[in-house]
């Protein structure tokens, strides 16, 4: 078994948990199956820090306990609340809720006291048996916050107001309003001097003495370049870390830049920029610990972490130069850090919680303490192919590409029908053949793009019927007739060289132009509607009693071939002197003929595009 290592910035960062290095066993797997798995080599070596360490879908929050005992984390599907002991590397409980979970707190030194936030406006208080209490806030809430000498639970959320929850007393105290317009996205308590932070959704930090509950400092970031989103800055303030010392406070944006404040100065001292435009979602102070192998020149200084959904970076807290990165397969939803080591976890959009052991960040926690030899041992030696950077060319490619003055040269490799080419050379004298190569993709691309257009216009494949075809046919092709010069009436008079939908409909539009004719089509193409969609002529078209023999004297008789009507029409006219041309001497013209509307009976018969012979004509 290996374990997978990368090497940022000369820092090697292990993954632990969170791929195929932990999969998990389905319940559902039968035994058969699970006998089978005995002989999987990947499954017998594999590694698993904290057994069952994730949730059927994805985890949403994790936090360890103040002793270091515990790990607490909430996730779907369905939502609970997982609680893990460090010293057993297993999980000790797991309890459901109604609704997923949106933070957490834990009010004790250990898991038996926690404050739940939950997406339905609930905030649920569990003890180490049960959920204890449930209450309801005005306001759907984002953050939570915990001021322990007055037991008040901050819940801030889509209001301008903080609400203050006492658990001491058991009920709600007066709120404190803010100065945002909008809402509230996360609310912090400094552990030097208790001081409140409230990141509002105007982009400004608002901080707030506990005793006066006022007002006492604003922040407001600005930078430079950030999308502009909301607020006066261009970005909502998305997370908030107070440090240990009490004056350092970082400060998260939407637009995926990290802030660090003195808190008696107004401007920034670093500024750093995730380069992806994410939301940040977790942010922490990392003191230097004791312990940590130090390979580079940032030993000793204190870092930041800060995590967007899809990398997590470690950078100084005093240069701002990059310590690491980590940047797992799955979206980040939050980053935990396990306090005097160099472990961390990240929850996210995958059943597992993902788990990094950085060793110089810090040493291996105490219960895993193994984990410093084990990645040494089972750390997986990257290997490169040979043929990385080389490209295969067949002997045909090479001559045109001009290089075939390269053969029995050292440049070429020699292997089965060609040869291996440097990657580099070839990329360069590819250009150089071709130096229009991009402008045929482009052309190349159009033209598939106007093919693919022109796909999408072709006429719905009809099935005919078994019984009366021909009569099907014809009806059909008086529909597609009266389209096609209604599309063509609309091009002309937009004046746009639209493509035709098929020579032979162009030929049948240009036989019928004219407004009359034009009529005497749309009544035909409305009467073929009738016929073909009317359930009761459904029994023409698939009772074989009504079948029409075409070959029949009387069918003959009774539809006559266009070139027998035009020659009866001269003769008529011929034997007749009609005093006027009008409607009089038009009343055959203006018969609508189900056979002979169109052109010959060949050619409606042979025009069969998009037409199938096989299957039912009517659902």
């Amino acid at each position: 078994m290996v374990l997978t290592a990368t090497n940022t910035n000369n820092v090697k960062v292990y993954t632990v948990s969170g791929s195929t290095l932990s999969r998990k066993l389905p319940d559902w797997l039968a035994k058969r199956k699970r006998r089978e798995l005995q002989k999987d080599v990947e499954w017998t070596t594999r590694l698993e820090l904290i057994q069952d360490f994730g949730f059927p879908e994805a985890a949403l929050r994790i936090k360890t306990t103040p002793d270091g005992q515990y790990c607490m984390a909430t996730g779907v599907y369905k939502p609970q609340i997982r609680v893990y002991d460090f010293s057993n590397v297993s999980m000790k409980f797991e309890r459901h809720t109604n609704a997923e979970n949106v933070n957490f707190l834990v009010l004790s030194d250990d898991w038996t006291k926690s404050v739940h936030l939950q997406n339905d406006r609930t905030v649920e208080f569990h003890n180490e048996g049960q959920m204890h209490f449930r209450l309801r806030v005005p306001r759907f809430g984002r953050g939570l916050a915990y001021h322990s000498p007055s037991c008040d639970v901050l819940v801030c959320g889509a209001s301008s107001e903080v609400y203050r929850i006492n658990i001491e007393q058991g009920r709600f105290m007066a709120p404190m309003h803010t100065h945002s317009t909008k809402g509230v996205n996360v609310a912090e308590v400094n552990p030097a001097h208790l001081l409140y932070g409230f990141g509002t959704e105007d982009g400004a930090v608002e901080f707030w003495d506990p005793r006066a509950r006022n007002r006492i400092g604003v922040l407001e970031p600005y930078v430079s370049g950030a999308m502009p989103q909301s607020g006066s800055g261009g970005f909502e303030i998305s997370a908030l870390s107070f440090r240990n010392d009490g004056l350092g406070v970082a400060v998260g944006t939407s637009s995926g830049h990290a802030l660090l404040y003195d808190l008696r100065q107004a401007r920034p001292w670093q500024i750093k920029d995730q380069q992806y435009g994410l939301p940040i979602k977790s942010l922490a102070w990392v003191e230097p610990v004791v312990g940590g192998t130090f390979d580079n020149d940032m030993a000793g200084e204190a870092k930041v972490m800060s995590a967007d959904s899809r990398v997590i970076k470690l950078w100084s807290a005093q240069s701002g130069k990059p310590f690491t990165s980590i940047e797992p397969e799955h979206a980040i939803n939050d980053v935990c850090m396990v306090s005097g080591s160099g472990l961390l976890f990240a929850a996210g959009e995958s059943s597992e919680i993902m788990s990094y052991f950085v060793p110089q960040l810090g040493p291996a926690p105490k219960w895993v303490h193994f984990l410093e030899n084990l990645t040494e041992e089972m750390e997986q030696a990257p290997q490169q192919s040979i043929y990385d950077d080389y490209k295969f060319v067949a002997r045909k490619e090479l001559e045109s590409l001009g290089l075939a003055h390269l053969i029995g040269s050292p440049v070429l490799k020699p292997y089965m029908h060609g040869f291996f080419v440097d990657l580099r050379l070839y990329e360069r004298a590819k250009a150089i053949a071709n130096p229009f190569a991009y402008e045929e993709h482009r052309l190349r691309r159009v033209q598939e793009k106007l093919a693919k257009a022109r796909e999408s216009r072709i006429r719905a494949t009809t099935k005919l019927p078994k019984v009366n075809r021909a009569l099907a046919q014809r009806l059909l092709q008086m529909q597609r007739i009266d389209k096609a010069q209604q599309k063509q009436k609309k091009a002309i008079e937009t004046a746009n060289a639209a493509e035709s939908e098929g020579e032979e409909e162009e030929e049948e539009v240009k036989q019928l132009g004219g407004g009359r004719q034009r009529k005497k089509a749309a009544a035909a193409a409305a009467m073929a509607t009738a016929v073909l969609e009317d359930s009761r002529f459904k029994d023409v078209f698939t009772n074989p009693e009504f079948e029409v023999d075409e070959e029949a004297d009387e069918f003959k008789q009774l539809h006559a071939m266009p070139t027998q009507r035009r020659a009866q029409k001269q003769e008529q006219k011929q034997q007749q002197k009609p005093r006027r041309r009008g409607a009089d001497d038009s009343s055959d013209d203006d018969e609508v003929d189900i056979r002979n509307h169109s052109g010959t009976t060949a050619a409606l018969e042979n025009d069969s595009d998009g037409i199938e012979s096989d299957g039912e004509f009517f659902a």
